[in-house]
């Protein structure tokens, strides 16, 4: 589910479809405003696997478990990058 299997097309797993939706965000969207662009971006790109609503809000939650999204005032923003700390 999260990585390709014989159930799962690569287009559809969600690594990749929120790998997809980060590409959409050039600037703060709301859920809205990334779920139809996601949906143009897929057809221009000729993904034919079904993407439901539910599938694109389980990739936004991996995406904000692995802290690449948040939320701020309502809009999905790029999560800020920090290196890893090491407790020394």
């Amino acid at each position: 589910m999260i990585t390709p299997t014989k159930g799962i097309a690569p287009d559809r797993a969600l690594l990749a479809v929120g790998a997809q939706i980060l590409l959409q965000l050039d600037e703060p969207l709301t859920v809205s405003q990334a779920w139809a662009r996601l949906r143009s971006w897929r057809e221009a790109h000729d993904h034919r696997s079904p993407l439901s609503f539910g599938w694109f809000v389980l990739a936004l939650d991996v995406l904000y478990a692995l802290g690449t999204v948040r939320m701020e005032q309502d809009l999905i923003v790029r999560g800020r990058a920090h290196a890893a700390t090491t407790v020394g």
